[in-house]
């Protein structure tokens, strides 16, 4: 219908609905009722028997108004304006009242005394949201009366109507400071004009007022997450996430069989970590050698450089942050710090009197930082030149070491039933105090949590921000003797994997602490395992049967090779003899 005369109002509806806020119809205006709202036309009965429950779905949890709202807006956001005007005509369940619409129109006419009147009649309760709500819309007038060079205007609106609210002093210095300052007039201004103002409003007022901008999408992100994060064998980054059905991953997705036996050491291995880039794998063995072993483009490793010189056995080893260096610790003897790329030595770290019993790599790769037989920590330059030193009086021994990201803290473990995090400029110490002997520990990635492991054979992980809190258990593996480590791993370090004095490697889901994976294989006690950080299908774990073993998907076509001059063998399963080679 219409002539010249409904020109106006259309462009109005044009408006709200561009930016999802509103049907076009919904718009109230001198010639058209509000469609679907409480004063407009009379929705149409709804028969279905559907439409008589305030809840829906299988368990009543959800009810039936916000469902149809929440759709409603849906539809409007993705541009679907006929569907959400029909939606809220057949439902009978409108996406905003009247008064709702009337005042976003309002503040998009920028009828800004009209705006902040109709805030009192949109049913909000608490007055400090007015208050705010109130100050919003009058800076957006302030800002317009600048922008248009209306200075005194703008300096009364301030003054008798921004002020009197007293929401917020601070801004509102800022907004006299723009008064004098028109460079700051044009960097302040509202980007989006009134319907930023809009969007800002819908943050602020409650959610049965005004339905957050892409809430459905939200609640279906949220429902997505959680089904992922429950599932415990999610390990895979291109693993796609439908809405057609429930989630689930296999046990194909978690590193189970054995790819590769590395057989280059000639004794115990004690110790094994990936690079942080994933490219190389760091081993140390009772028979005084450290191993760097390169993967390759398919995934294999060889042996890159045999590093000789300790007089005792290696017990651990450290990368640099950029991976081009590497520390490795002899026990009670001294660290050593290698080129990666030529494997020749280029430091030794030393202490007359005194050995150093565990190594760790400042996160500037300027320092590093060692554990000390004598109970205390130092701070090396690369020189060999000591520069810090610290010695608690709590401190009873240091074996495990790491640093957090940020460079603050340093986390040791100080007595035998506690882990000390002792903040290095403030010297504040925190402690984690377990009821049982500590053996070793782990740092997350994101150096949020640590992973302690015990006497008593289990492994607790510990969330460390603020006060240390106790947040999760693995049980299942056997440790009565020797060091036994664990580690991190996996698809954002989703899984906790651990050596075991039963020759197997344990795999539990981080969240759920459910064991998920028990790999057999070898026939000595694993001591160590790490995770490749780039790769969440690739593990090894390290054995006194002298051996490390890298574990990978259970995959139909397996490599075979035989590669004795750097001690390699791929199998199938961990069985050379019904390993094959399989060509296409």
């Amino acid at each position: 219908m219409g002539g010249v005369g409904d020109e106006e109002p259309a462009l109005k509806r044009i408006k709200l609905s561009s930016i999802g806020l509103v049907p076009s119809s919904n718009v109230s205006s001198s010639k058209e009722p509000v469609r679907g709202s409480s004063s407009g036309f009379m929705a149409r009965p709804v028969s279905s028997p559907e439409g008589d429950r305030q809840v829906i779905g299988s368990r009543g949890l959800i009810k039936r108004e916000e469902f149809v709202r929440i759709i409603s807006k849906a539809l409007y956001s993705l541009g679907y304006r006929k569907s959400g005007e029909y939606l809220e005509e057949e439902s009978g369940i409108p996406l905003h009242t009247s008064a709702v619409n009337m005042l976003m129109q309002h503040i998009l006419d920028g009828n800004w005394d009209e705006s902040v009147a109709s805030l009192h009649k949109i049913g909000l309760e608490d007055e400090s949201i007015v208050r705010s709500a109130s100050f919003l819309i009058l800076e957006q007038k302030f800002f317009e009366l600048l922008d248009g060079e209306k200075v005194m205007e703008a300096l009364k609106t301030l003054r008798t109507e921004i002020a009197p609210l007293r929401t917020n002093s601070r801004r509102i210095h800022e907004l006299t400071y723009c008064i004098v300052s028109p460079s700051c007039k044009l960097n302040t201004i509202r980007v989006g004009s009134r319907s930023k103002l809009l969007e800002e409003l819908q943050k602020l007022l409650p959610p049965t007022i005004m339905i957050p901008e892409k809430r459905l999408e939200y609640l279906v992100e949220q429902a997505l997450i959680s089904q992922r994060e429950s599932c415990p064998f999610h390990n895979s980054s291109d693993k796609e996430i439908s809405l057609y059905s429930d989630h689930h991953c296999g046990k194909d997705q978690i590193p189970s069989r054995t790819s590769q036996i590395l057989e280059a050491h000639d004794d115990e291995v004690w110790f094994v970590q990936f690079s942080h880039n994933g490219k190389y794998l760091a081993s140390a063995s009772n028979d005084r050698s450290a191993i760097i072993w390169e993967v390759d483009v398919n995934g294999g490793l060889y042996v890159k450089h045999r590093l000789s010189g300790h007089q005792r056995p290696v017990s651990s080893v450290s990368w640099s942050p950029n991976d081009q260096e590497l520390l490795t610790c002899g026990v009670e003897e001294g660290i050593r710090r290698w080129d990666v790329s030529t494997g020749k030595c280029l430091q030794i770290y030393e202490r007359t009197g005194a050995g150093l019993v565990s190594c760790a790599w400042f996160p500037t790769g300027k320092y590093i930082l060692s554990g000390v037989s004598d109970k205390s920590i130092c701070m090396w330059e690369l020189d060999g030149k000591e520069v810090e030193s610290w010695k608690g009086q709590k401190t009873l021994k240091i074996s495990d070491l790491e640093i957090t990201g940020d460079g603050e803290e340093i986390i040791s473990i100080c007595k035998d039933n506690a882990v000390l995090l002792l903040n290095r400029e403030t010297k504040d110490e925190r402690f984690i105090e377990e009821y049982q002997t500590i053996t070793s520990f782990s740092l997350s990635k994101d150096n949020r949590f640590l992973l302690v492991n015990l006497l008593s054979q289990e492994i607790h992980l510990w969330n460390i921000e603020g006060d240390p809190k106790l947040v999760g258990k693995y049980k299942g593996h056997r440790r009565t003797r020797f060091i036994v480590r664990s580690c991190f791993g996996g698809l954002k370090q989703g899984f906790i994997a651990s050596g075991s004095e039963d020759s197997q490697v344990y795999i539990w889901h981080r969240s759920s602490e459910k064991l998920i994976e028990v790999l057999p294989g070898h026939s000595g006690t694993v001591n160590c395992v790490s995770w490749n950080p780039a790769n969440p299908h690739m593990l090894a774990s390290a054995s006194d049967d002298r051996t490390i073993r890298i574990w990978g998907l259970n995959c139909m076509k397996v490599m075979y090779q035989n590669a004795h001059t750097n001690g390699i063998h791929y199998c199938n399963g961990g069985n050379l003899d019904e390993a094959k080679l399989i060509f296409n």
